[in-house]
């Protein structure tokens, strides 16, 4: 059967949906109404017990974890996006891969989020210090990982980095002002890169992300479901 990939627009589901595309893997889609709280349904649950997106319903059954379905992809006709095992840079490709999913990603949610992590006052703290680490950790991009963010090459560290980047602009609403991905010249290239591949502009369409979704976002407008 053709993986059915569960997702919500504009979510972490993006990521994988942008690696689907590009890898060719022919693919169908299962809205999570996010407006319903559709990622906490008891059908949903039993497919992701965590109540996360995204979910990618498989021949071996469900895969969860947006890092471990991009690896899981990697394996079932997207291998031009990851090393082979035996291929030179298969490590240095799995620590960025598991630094994205370990470090970078829940920065995002507890920047995004700060409510679910500490109470009342001391989220705006919260706030200023993940917003630290966040520019660090994009330091670090910018300067550490050419290998596997190369503008001219799709791989899945792109797949799961560039939606990341656009969130950054994006949410909270009306708090971004603190930044700009201009700031970092490589990765606001690679942005740009991106989003004039077709997988991109498939992806793009699809999620109502308008046509510069990466480097200059703008607020989804979806044709189907709710980003938040």
């Amino acid at each position: 059967m053709k993986p059915i990939l569960h997702f919500a627009p504009d979510n972490a589901s993006l990521c994988v949906r942008l690696a689907l595309e590009e890898a060719g893997v022919a693919y169908d889609t299962a809205l999570v109404d996010r407006a319903a709280r559709g990622q906490r349904t008891p059908g949903y649950l039993a497919l992701n017990p965590n109540g996360l997106i995204p979910t990618l319903v498989t021949d071996d059954g469900p895969v969860f974890e947006t890092a471990a379905i991009l690896l899981w992809l990697a394996g079932n006709g997207g291998a031009a996006l990851m090393p082979a095992p035996d291929a030179p840079g298969r490590g240095a490709a799995l620590s960025w891969l598991f630094w994205l999913s370990n470090a970078l990603h829940p920065a995002l949610r507890q920047l995004f989020y700060p409510d679910r992590y500490i109470d009342g006052g001391a989220q705006a703290a919260l706030t200023r210090a993940t917003r630290n680490r966040v520019a660090g950790m994009l330091d670090l991009l910018e300067g550490a990982a050419p290998d596997v963010l190369s503008p001219g090459t799709a791989t899945l560290h792109t797949c799961y980095l560039c939606p990341m980047l656009r969130w950054l602009a994006l949410y909270p609403r009306g708090d971004t002002d603190w930044f700009a991905l201009s700031g970092w010249p490589g990765l606001f290239a690679l942005a740009q890169a991106t989003e004039t591949r077709p997988a991109s502009l498939r992806a793009a369409g699809a999620e109502g992300l308008g046509p510069t979704p990466f480097s200059a976002p703008r607020p989804p407008t979806p044709p189907i479901g709710s980003a938040t």
